[in-house]
């Protein structure tokens, strides 16, 4: 029997896109404004536009992708999540009627398990919490959880709104929702801890899909952007853009617009990271290395 537990409301402010709005002053400096109104327009006067230092700009580190492997990969999996452990991937896939739970070899693509969804379910982001794999889905507001061994179904979670990606720290799961907003989550009953606003150049950073938490990082892919970014999560800023491009033309991705990156887990063992996209028959191990100026 599959228990149903952690009951949650939408999280406040659920799917609002917020902008801030900030103010820019002028300062006049010139001649003395004096007498009457019809002098005014004589006197010299000189306007400085005090801008706001764009600090989060500035700092935004530009990193690119160096390939350490190219990799098979099933050109049937619309992938939602991907997840490094024990030597072996584990993937999530999407699609209504398609979704599903799948363990890979790493060196050959093969499917060494699988787990068909419910026709009702579509699969999303995907993480591991000890001996447990916990499965996001799309609208469903189901979270559900695996024995990680046998992929066996041994509860689920409710929660309000929609899931997108799924990370785990050590201490909190974060969570996306295709929204600039990253959820804390606990990870034994899914109940809402906390929320960050993610911000790029002062501004909200929406799309967050598939998620890598990575120290004191969350990693994102931005949905339907060959671009990942870097994420402080504790202030929510984005510290880092890493551009994918390259991997397009070797991707073998289909004519479909909705073949985009997506996929994404990180190896400590070597800071490297696996990439790969809905759709892609091919999957890379990479580095994150200074763009090329």
């Amino acid at each position: 029997m599959v228990t149903i537990t952690g009951m949650n409301a939408a999280p406040p402010g659920y799917r609002q896109h917020r902008l801030k709005c900030h103010d820019h002053h002028a300062t006049i400096f010139g001649g003395v404004i004096s007498g009457y109104l019809k002098r005014i327009r004589a006197l010299p006067v000189i306007w400085l536009c005090c801008l706001p230092a764009q600090a989060d700009d500035i700092t935004v580190e530009r990193l690119g992708v160096e390939i350490m492997a190219t990799l098979p990969h099933a050109a049937d999996a619309f992938t939602q999540g991907l997840l490094l452990h024990d030597g072996y991937l584990y993937e999530s896939t999407g699609l209504y009627g398609q979704s599903s739970l799948r363990k890979i070899n790493p060196a050959t693509g093969e499917v060494l398990q699988r787990l068909a969804l419910d026709p009702g379910y579509f699969g999303e982001g995907l993480t591991r919490v000890g001996n447990q794999l916990i499965q996001l889905t799309w609208k469903e507001g189901l979270a559900l959880v695996y024995d990680v061994s046998s992929l066996s179904l041994v509860q689920a979670h409710q929660y309000g709104g929609e899931g997108w990606g799924l990370c785990f720290d050590g201490e909190a799961l974060w969570m996306s929702d295709g929204s600039a907003t990253l959820y804390r989550r606990d990870p034994l009953d899914f109940s809402l801890l906390g929320q960050v606003e993610v911000t790029q150049r002062e501004l909200p950073r929406h799309r967050l899909n598939d998620l890598a938490c990575v120290g004191d990082h969350v990693y994102a892919n931005i949905w339907k952007e060959h671009r990942i970014v870097r994420i402080d999560k504790r202030s929510g800023i984005v510290d880092a853009e890493i551009d994918t491009t390259p991997l397009l033309d070797l991707s073998g991705r289909p004519a479909d617009p909705e073949a985009v990156l997506n996929g994404i887990t990180h190896d400590p063992k070597g800071d490297e990271f696996y990439l790969t996209g809905k759709f892609w028959s091919r999957m890379f191990r990479v580095r994150f290395v200074p763009a090329a100026r």
